[in-house]
């Protein structure tokens, strides 16, 4: 049987929502081992002038504890 455990991480990006994605799973990989799969909950972006300025996304993150 393997354990999963799911964590939530809000990270951001000036290029894209995609990139803002990346990112994060890139942070968590610095000290979560074993990530499965990155689910989109929630994604926005701060406009200024008429122009995105910023993607933000909020993520969960699925990585294995035990297998």
């Amino acid at each position: 049987m393997n354990v999963l455990k799911v964590i939530e991480i809000m990270a951001s990006s000036e290029k894209s929502w995609e990139d803002a994605t990346r990112l994060a799973v890139k942070t968590a990989g610095k000290t979560v081992k074993g990530i499965r799969s990155v689910y989109i909950q929630d994604m926005s972006a701060v406009v200024k002038n008429d122009d995105i300025i910023e993607f933000r996304v909020n993520v969960k993150i699925t990585f294995e504890v035990l297998k």
